[in-house]
């Protein structure tokens, strides 16, 4: 192990993972109890397969040696090996999943190599809307700011540019011919570049995807960055949301455009920081399912 923690340490650092993400948690909870359904702040639990739960649960990552007593709670499932008062993550899990993870880091290191392309001013939102019945709507609850007609129209005055599969393949069909870019899931690795707000928030999916080999730290950093992207990617939609405090970035005006390549340049570099840290996580996974890797 390159790292041990005691119990008194390991279990701070859970606590305190726990405090952290309960916070965006329990509101979410809360909310689904009542049946009342929030299109920002409940996307990364419905969109994403990471359950509350699972984001809640911490691992101490690869690597690293709990020890104490207390271990013994990590005994039964089949991420860690547990000996005694001391338990970590198996790292024959490594080999078992070289192949998914090799993939995620090949994904990650061309998405942290290419430019970022800006300039898309969050124009998928609207592109999923184009043309659209009312009760067609993702989220037929709340207006659109611009009405259908004015919503249609900013869409035909714009240059549609996603990059981004997962968020091209919700375009209405009518949209789908407008786009320059044409992306598959097979073309993704291609097309997935930093400037993205999707290709940010899918930081938190890669991060989730290699656990338990992820520290919960990073998984849960991973998460808060993609709640702010989320908040802005809604914010510049052209849903009206401003009866849930969500002011919105007007895309189709240029003091909005301005404000959203701003947000775009600093998600870029936030998520980079990310991808370097999820890359490192990859390495050692691959290392250890493979000694002979470099």
């Amino acid at each position: 192990m390159s790292d041990e923690l005691q119990e008194t340490q390991w279990r701070a650092r859970r606590d305190a993972h726990h405090a952290r993400v309960d916070a965006w948690i329990s509101p979410h909870l809360e909310r689904r109890r009542r049946g009342i359904p929030h299109p920002v702040e409940d996307f990364l639990f419905t969109y994403y397969s990471y359950t509350p739960a699972a984001l809640r649960s911490w691992h101490p990552g690869i690597g690293v040696a709990l020890r104490g007593e207390g271990v013994s709670e990590f005994r039964g499932g089949s991420a860690y090996c547990v000996d005694g008062d001391s338990a970590h993550v198996d790292a024959e899990l490594a080999s078992t999943r070289r192949e998914r993870v090799s993939w995620i880091r090949g994904l990650l290191v061309s998405t942290a190599g290419r430019s970022p392309v800006l300039g898309c001013f969050g124009l998928h939102e609207w592109a999923m809307v184009y043309r659209q019945r009312p009760d067609e709507l993702r989220h037929p609850a709340y207006p659109l700011r611009l009405g259908s007609s004015g919503t249609d129209a900013v869409v035909e005055s714009h240059r549609i540019t996603c990059t981004h599969f997962d968020a091209f393949r919700f375009f209405a069909e009518p949209a789908r011919s407008l786009n320059l870019v044409q992306p598959t899931r097979a073309s993704q690795s291609v097309n997935d570049q930093p400037g993205c707000l999707h290709a940010a928030m899918d930081c938190y999916k890669w991060a989730f995807k290699l656990a338990p080999f992820t520290p919960s730290e990073l998984v849960a950093d991973c998460f808060e960055l993609a709640r702010e992207v989320r908040l802005v990617d809604m914010r510049a939609a052209p849903y009206d949301l401003r009866a849930l405090g969500v002011e919105p970035i007007r895309i189709e005006a240029a003091e909005g455009k301005a404000v959203y390549v701003a947000y775009q340049r600093d998600f870029a570099a936030r998520s980079g920081r990310l991808r370097e840290r999820l890359v490192g996580i990859c390495d050692t996974v691959l290392e250890a399912g493979h000694p002979t890797y470099a």
